[in-house]
C-alpha cells in the first residue's frame, strides 16, 4: 500500500514511512493512493468471523507486504483485548461502547495499534522517534498507555490548560519513563497547530525523528474502521437502513467510519454530532468553512473548530453534493448535553458520558425524520472521567473503576509552556 499527500500527490510512501513521518513532507495527511473493497460474502457473514479475523482482513491492504499476516494478527490481537458491546438504549436507538480498554476511552484502539506498528518497525532500526501529539483529553491518555515503554521511543503530549478533566490530566502526567507532558496555556487548537508547526520545522524533525499520534497519522486513524465492523456484526439487521452517529472533534473517527463505508460496510448515513464547536455544521449549511474561537465544553475531546481530517472526508466523498447526501451534522450546547444525560438515565437506567450524550442528541435528531433507519451512537468514554458533571447531574456517585483509582494519587509531573518558541527550545534540550 502506499499513500500520497493530500496537498501534492506526487510523491508516494510506503506505511511504515507514513507511520514514521506522520505528516508529509509538505505538511499533508497521507491518504491511501487505492482503496479496494472488501468481498460482498465477507461483509454478509461477519457473525461467522471473530473480532481479530475481521480487524485483518480490514487492515491488511492498509499495510501491504511490510507486515507479515501472523506479527499483523500479534499487532491486532495486542490492540483490541477488550469488548466493544452494542446496547439497546431505546426503540432503533443503540449504543456502541468504546471505553472498555485500558484508558476507559475509544483512543485506545488506534493508540495501541499505532504504537504496535512502531514497535515492530523500530526492532530493526537504532533510531530514536520522538512520538508528538496533542491531545484534548483523551487522545494524550491512550497515547502514553500504548507506547509506555516501547523500544525506540520518546512520547511529548501538548494539553491545553483547565481544558481537560482531572482523570485525564491524571492519565497524561503520571506515567514518568518515556513520557512528557506539556501543559499549553491556550486551547487544544493551539496545541495542534504547535504539533504542525513543529513537523514543518527541519532543525526539530533531524534533531527529534518527530512522528505524531494523533489521528493524522494513518496508524492512529485507519484501525477506528474497527468499531464499524464490530458493529455491524453484533446487529441484526432487520430490513432498515444503518445510520451512526459520532461525537465528533477532530474526524478521525467519523472518516475512519467513512473509509469502513467504502469497503463495503452497509452503512447508509453518518450524524457529525459536535458541541458548541459548530464548524461543520455551519459549513454543511452554507458550503462555507470559517473555523471560530475555540469554545471551551463539558464534552472537551470534542472542543476543536477546525479539524485536522475533515479535509480526508472531502478526499473521500469528492463533491460536496455526494458528501451532504451521506453526512448530516447538528451541534448542541452544554445544556442541552446535560438534560440528555439526565432523560437517558431517567427513561433507560444507562449513563451517558457528554460524549455520548451529544452523540445520542445527534442521532434523536436525525431519526426524528427517518424512521425507517436504525441508529448507532458511539459512546466514546466512560463517565467516570467526567465524573463531576455526571454526578452533579444525576444526584448520584459514580462507581469508580479500579484502573482509575490507581492513578488519582499518583503526582501530575508537567512543564507549562506558552509559545512555539518555548516548545522547540524544550525540544531541543529534551532531545
Amino acid at each position: 500500500m502506499f499513500y500520497r499527500s493530500l496537498k501534492s500527490s506526487s510523491k508516494l510512501v510506503n506505511f511504515e514511512e507514513a507511520v514514521k513521518k506522520g505528516l508529509a513532507e509538505d505538511g499533508g495527511l497521507f491518504f491511501p493512493k487505492k482503496i479496494k473493497k472488501l468481498k460482498k460474502e465477507f461483509i454478509e457473514n461477519l457473525e461467522n468471523f471473530s473480532n481479530i479475523d475481521i480487524a485483518y482482513e480490514v487492515i491488511k491492504q492498509f499495510i501491504g507486504d511490510e507486515i507479515n499476516e501472523n506479527d499483523l494478527k500479534n499487532i491486532i490481537t495486542n490492540t483490541i483485548d477488550f469488548d466493544f458491546p452494542l446496547i439497546d438504549i431505546e426503540k432503533n436507538v443503540k449504543s456502541l461502547e468504546l471505553f472498555h480498554g485500558p484508558t476507559l476511552a475509544f483512543k485506545d484502539v488506534g493508540a495501541r495499534f499505532m504504537a504496535n506498528c512502531l514497535g515492530y518497525f523500530n526492532k530493526k532500526s537504532n533510531k530514536i522517534n520522538t512520538v508528538l501529539v496533542a491531545t484534548s483529553g483523551d487522545t494524550g491518555a491512550a497515547v502514553a498507555n500504548g507506547f509506555l515503554d516501547v523500544k525506540g521511543t520518546n512520547v511529548v503530549i501538548l494539553y491545553p490548560k483547565n481544558m481537560v478533566s482531572e482523570v485525564q490530566e491524571k492519565q497524561l502526567t503520571t506515567n514518568k519513563k518515556n513520557i512528557t507532558a506539556f501543559r499549553v496555556d491556550g486551547t487544544f487548537d493551539d496545541c495542534q497547530q504547535m504539533v504542525k508547526k513543529a513537523f514543518t520545522d527541519k532543525e526539530l524533525n533531524n534533531e527529534l525523528n518527530l512522528t505524531s499520534a494523533n489521528s493524522i497519522n494513518v496508524a492512529r486513524w485507519l484501525p477506528q474502521m474497527f468499531y464499524y465492523f464490530f458493529a455491524i456484526k453484533q446487529l441484526k439487521i432487520n430490513n432498515k437502513k444503518i445510520v451512526f452517529s459520532v461525537p465528533s472533534g477532530n474526524f478521525g473517527n467519523i472518516c475512519a467510519g467513512a473509509i469502513a463505508m467504502k469497503l463495503g460496510l452497509p452503512i447508509d448515513q453518518f450524524v457529525a454530532s459536535t458541541n458548541s464547536n459548530d464548524t461543520i455544521p455551519r459549513y454543511l449549511n452554507s458550503k462555507n468553512y470559517n473555523p471560530k474561537k475555540t469554545i471551551p465544553t463539558i464534552s472537551n475531546a470534542m472542543d476543536v473548530s477546525n479539524p485536522s481530517n475533515f479535509i480526508r472526508i472531502e478526499e473521500i466523498f469528492q463533491d460536496f453534493n455526494e458528501l451532504k447526501n451521506c453526512f448530516s451534522s447538528y451541534s448542541f450546547r452544554d445544556d442541552k448535553t446535560l438534560k440528555a444525560v439526565k432523560s437517558v438515565y431517567k427513561n433507560s437506567n444507562y449513563i451517558l458520558d457528554p460524549h455520548g450524550a451529544v452523540g445520542y442528541l445527534g442521532l434523536k435528531k436525525f431519526l426524528a425524520n427517518n424512521s425507517d433507519f436504525i441508529g448507532i451512537f458511539l459512546e466514546t468514554a466512560h463517565p467516570i472521567k467526567f465524573s463531576n458533571h455526571i454526578e452533579n447531574e444525576l444526584k448520584l456517585k459514580l462507581k469508580i473503576p479500579q484502573s482509575i483509582n490507581k492513578i488519582l494519587k499518583k503526582e501530575k509531573i508537567f512543564t507549562d509552556l506558552s509559545s512555539y518558541n518555548e516548545f522547540k527550545n524544550l525540544m531541543l534540550n529534551f532531545g
